[in-house]
């Protein structure tokens, strides 16, 4: 969530490098823990400025995410950076096709480049079904799609109907999007140590509150390959959180709240590939008793509440045994396998 810049007390506590700082996001990062980014206007600008570059121009933009998200403060910042109004969307009722196509229309009118940003999950809303949601998108000069991952089937869906998207990959600590349909912004460099991808260059972060600045290099917690043709493909995290529509789940924290539950023996919380949300959360559940197991709803409710709606399982799927490996411990590859078989085999 984005918390502006601490202030009074807290902000006498800040040491010389955090000063620099002109905004904070807190981030739950792959580990679940809050951490507190801090960016320079420098990183903000420089971001903002390199985007519209490798787009083709300054644009006026349409906000269709939350400021809670680097990716919707980014849009701010780049219509800053251009000096033009942004369109909004109202996202009070969520996300609809109408709604995005009613707040484009006065946008689309506007000369100069359009742009706008969105998650995969808004994207697959959006070409659905042709409609006044599909013909407003198509007018963009450019849809950049982030926050989690695409999958192949929904891009060239979207690229065949005429949506011009652009791939982005980044983070918070990287001011957002720092590396568009797999090549990295102008001054932005990338490389893998160990399959792991780190990035350096301007729209870097200074740092964590209260933690040591960043250095020349961040270490992501996402795995990647570097094709033929020197694009960057993702393909992984180093760690199992889940990725859901743009919102980080961890699975763990889902499955103490399912194994609480009564009648649930053994749990295991997967993501599976998901055309419209990239990965959906996904519960293998071991029932104490086989011939009355829990009601999935219920399950389900249990997360919403303790949890959040966002990381609430897609699916439950009932197993006789969780599949291990080495001494007992859960195969979670096993268990997506499983899951994938009994709900689409």
């Amino acid at each position: 969530m984005v918390a502006g810049l601490p202030g009074g007390r807290e902000l006498g506590r800040l040491v010389g490098w955090e000063r620099r700082a002109a905004l904070a996001v807190s981030t739950s990062g792959s580990t679940g823990a809050a951490k507190v980014v801090l960016l320079s206007a420098e990183a903000l600008v420089a971001s903002a400025e390199l985007t519209h570059a490798r787009l083709g121009g300054p644009g006026t933009w349409l906000l269709a995410l939350p400021t809670t998200h680097i990716a919707g403060v980014q849009v701010l910042v780049r219509s800053i950076v251009a000096g033009r109004e942004p369109g909004v969307m109202d996202l009070a009722a969520g996300f609809r096709a109408s709604g995005f196509a009613a707040a484009a229309r006065p946008l689309l009118a506007t000369p100069g480049p359009h742009y706008t940003a969105l998650v995969p999950t808004q994207l697959a809303r959006l070409v659905a079904t042709e409609g006044p949601g599909l013909a407003a998108i198509r007018e963009f000069d450019a849809v950049l799609i982030g926050g989690a991952a695409t999958p192949p089937s929904l891009l060239d869906r979207a690229r065949r109907a005429g949506v011009n998207v652009v791939t982005t990959y980044g983070m918070s600590e990287t001011a957002g999007g720092c590396v568009y349909d797999g090549h990295p912004l102008d001054g932005v460099r990338v490389r893998l140590v160990d399959q792991r991808v780190e990035i350096a260059g301007p729209t870097l972060a200074l740092g964590y509150q209260g933690g040591e600045p960043f250095g020349e290099w961040f270490t992501t917690g996402d795995l990647g390959r570097i094709t033929a043709g020197g694009t960057l493909e993702i393909i992984g995290r180093a760690d199992d959180v889940i990725i859901s529509g743009g919102e980080n789940v961890s699975p763990h924290e889902v499955e103490r709240v399912l194994a609480g539950q009564p009648g649930v023996h053994e749990v295991c919380v997967v993501g599976v590939p998901d055309p419209e949300w990239g990965q959906a959360v996904v519960a293998a559940v071991v029932a104490e008793d086989p011939d009355a197991p829990p009601d999935p709803d219920a399950l389900r409710q249990a997360v919403h509440d303790r949890v959040g709606r966002f990381a609430m399982p897609k699916r439950v799927v009932f197993l006789a045994e969780l599949p291990t490996r080495g001494p007992g411990k859960v195969d979670r590859a096993a268990v997506a396998r499983a899951v994938v078989a009994r709900s689409f085999g």
